[in-house]
């Protein structure tokens, strides 16, 4: 503990009541402030008895000793420095003027409380995108977008539809690089149709700063591609009338063309709003097409015609050939409109065996081998059809007279068809004790024809005996399938035909000659009445009776009588 002189004791007692009582003497310290950018604020500062120098500091950077301080345009110390005022004055506060202040009285080593200087910054005007006019596509969704930047606090956002507000809004913000403003964005979805083209939406902005709000309006242009109604005048014609399409549209923006096309084909000569055609059967089933176009899209329509028209066909039915016993089927497809009625029949017969397109045959036979018929009805329009045919593969079938004639000691021949599929692969005639197949053998010979009915073979007798007449003939067939066999008896043609014929001629004759006579008798008949009426009446009216020999009364008698006798001779001949 060393002695001190008085001097030490002054300055020591001094230095303890600047560090004890650090602002008791200060009547006025800075508070926390809220300023909107652009006006002036004061930050006060009243430091009673000190004479020394003050100094601000900002953020822990001193502003400098001056009063007005250099080197900080907008910064001044305000008030009578005598009476201890030392006031900050910022002019027009900025964004830069956001920070910390302090007041310092720096030979006293005197320190104000600290004050947070908060620099309020009102949005700039709303920015709705697309603005003023937002062009939209109708049915499309869209979020109509507002966005607020460079504001301090960030913007409120707020939306109003033709003044109506609207809750669906989404709201975000982000920093900025500054790290003290903020940027806020709100996004109201839309999906918007034709009634809300010329809609007004106004986006209105506020904060602190700006409690009166900013707010930018837009109006909703909906576009759409274009709508379009295809008719055709009239609906319902027969095939080779003519008929107009009509096509009415109406879009936003302006139409730019029309383009028609028929069943995916376009249409070259035709680039109206209309297209008159003659129209034929391919119009009930492709259709005709109006593609409208604008600047947004295009929008295509089509439509069928009811083009009535008779029977068409589609698919023609195939000829099958298939072996006994197996399944066979037929397909046959037609169109027409009124729609039609399909019939199955077969050749030779009016049943009805299906009514589909398919006609469908189980296990078949030789029997069921023939032509089909598939019969296709459009009522009050027409009827068509198409044949087709079966072929059966099985063992011959031999189609054979069972009797057969031929002249005696003449030539003779003996034939039997065979007309089953497939083919024979050999016919062979026997009789007695010969077997025949082709060629020649004494007075038999075998010929054999190929024609549209099937093989037809022939046994031919150079000249007939009377044994020839008392044989059985057989003529049997081979294929892969089987055999088969016709048994045909010869029979002898006598002289009952050449008989007919002169009995014929007998009787013809005869009734000529009669039918002379009589004439010939009527011409004397009537001479002789002439030459003899007064004396044939006389006679044949005597005694009031009839005479035979009234009746005779000919002039030329003999003639007569040569009639008769030849009439008697003629008639003799016949009976003989």
């Amino acid at each position: 503990q060393g002695r001190h002189s008085p001097a030490d004791l002054f300055l020591c007692s001094m230095a303890y009541l600047v560090n004890v009582l650090p602002m008791e003497r200060s009547q006025t310290q800075p508070q926390d402030q809220v300023v909107v950018s652009g006006q002036s604020v004061t930050l006060p500062c009243v430091i009673v008895g000190y004479r020394g120098m003050v100094q601000w500091t900002k953020d822990g950077l001193a502003l400098g000793g001056e009063r007005d301080l250099p080197g900080w345009t907008r910064y001044s110390l305000m008030g009578d420095a005598l009476s201890g005022e030392h006031s900050l004055l910022i002019d027009s506060a900025e964004l830069a003027d956001d920070a910390v202040y302090e007041c310092q009285a720096t030979q006293a080593a005197l320190r104000s409380h600290r004050a947070k200087l908060t620099v309020l910054v009102p949005p700039g005007d709303p920015v709705v995108e697309g603005g003023p006019v937002v062009k939209l596509k109708a049915h499309t969704p869209h979020n109509l977008t507002c966005r607020a930047s460079g504001a301090k606090p960030a913007a409120e956002i707020t939306w109003y539809r033709d003044g109506e507000i609207q809750e669906s809004a989404i709201y975000s913000k982000t920093l900025m690089e500054d790290g003290k403003r903020e940027a806020a964005v709100s996004m109201l979805p839309l999906v918007p149709d034709d009634k809300d083209s010329g809609r007004t939406y106004t986006c209105r902005v506020l904060n602190p700063a700006a409690p009166a709000g900013r707010q930018t309006s837009v109006t909703i242009n909906v576009q759409h591609p274009p709508s379009v109604t295809l008719s055709v005048q009239p609906q319902t014609v027969m095939e080779g009338a003519k008929v107009l399409f009509i096509c009415s549209a109406s879009a936003n923006p302006e139409i730019t063309g029309y383009r028609w096309s028929k069943g995916g084909i376009p249409i070259s000569e035709a680039n109206g709003d209309s297209l008159e055609v003659t129209v034929d059967h391919s119009y009930f089933t492709d259709p005709v097409s109006c593609e409208v176009s604008n600047s947004v899209g295009s929008t295509n329509v089509s439509t069928l015609v009811d083009v009535q028209f008779g029977p068409r066909l589609l698919s023609e039915p195939k000829p099958l050939v298939v072996d006994i016993g197996m399944d066979a089927a037929f397909t046959c497809s037609w169109t027409g409109n009124p729609p039609l009625t399909l019939a199955w029949t077969k050749q030779g017969s009016s049943v009805v065996l299906s009514n589909s397109n398919t006609l469908q045959l189980k296990a078949v036979t030789q029997e069921d081998a023939g032509t089909y018929t598939c019969k296709a009805i459009v009522p009050r329009i027409g009827v068509a059809e198409r044949d087709v045919t079966l072929t059966v593969n099985g063992p011959p079938i031999i189609t054979a007279d069972a009797t057969q004639h031929a002249v005696k000691n003449s030539k003779g021949k003996l034939e039997c068809l065979v007309g089953s599929s497939p083919p024979p692969e050999k016919i062979v005639w026997t009789f007695g004790d010969v077997s025949l197949s082709a060629g020649t053998s004494g007075r038999f010979t075998v010929q054999t024809v190929t024609s549209d009915r099937g093989v037809l073979s022939s046994l031919i007798l150079s000249e007939t005996h009377a044994q020839d007449f008392e044989l059985r003939y057989n003529c049997t067939a081979w294929n892969r399938f089987g055999t088969g066999t016709a048994l045909v008896i010869l029979k002898e043609q006598g002289g009952a035909l050449p008989m007919l014929i002169i009995v014929g001629a007998t009787v013809g004759g005869g009734c000529v000659l009669i039918i002379c006579i009589i004439t010939l008798v009527s011409l004397c008949c009537r001479n002789s009445v002439k030459g003899e009426l007064g004396r044939s009446n006389s006679c044949c009216q005597r005694g009031g009776g009839l005479h035979s020999h009234c009746l005779v009364t000919y002039r030329d008698r003999s003639i007569l009588d040569a009639f008769r006798r030849e009439l008697r001779n003629l008639l003799r001949g016949s009976s003989n």
